[in-house]
């Protein structure tokens, strides 16, 4: 599945460490894409229970209990593979991992590969959405 394809199917994104300080980035990017029609689900153990972007946080990715088709990571490269057992007991696979710039795992990018789930390393959605141009996105 291609970046593009990606942003114009994809509906739900868990956003992990996404952040209720709107000067980082794990807070402008799921703005960014809230703002133009997607639903994000944000999800932070430091913040749970608190609702960002009209969704009470969750602590754990294995909390969502709807289907998402995109996991978004805020997290260092060296702490993804905390979160990759959380991936595989969600109640719903996700279609992408995608792992924001400047974030890379390849142990855990081989694993989800393997399991079937598309993954996008060291990219950032909101620059890729606004360079492919894409119309707002209403579901």
């Amino acid at each position: 599945m291609n970046i593009e394809t990606i942003l114009r199917e994809s509906k739900v994104i868990a956003v992990l460490g996404a952040h209720r300080d709107a000067t980082r980035h794990a807070f402008k990017v799921p703005q960014y894409l809230y703002e133009r029609g997607y639903r994000i689900i944000p999800v932070n153990p430091m913040q749970a229970g608190e609702r960002l972007w009209g969704e009470v946080v969750r602590a754990r990715l294995d909390e969502i209990e709807e289907p998402v088709d995109v996991v978004d990571v805020f997290r260092r490269s060296e702490a993804v593979a905390e979160h990759l057992d959380e991936i595989r007991a969600m109640k719903t696979t996700p279609k992408v991992v995608w792992l924001q710039l400047g974030v890379r795992n390849e142990a855990v990018a081989s694993a989800l590969s393997a399991e079937g789930i598309t993954v996008i390393q060291d990219r950032c959605m909101l620059a890729e959405h606004r360079d492919l141009n894409i119309e707002e996105h209403r579901p």
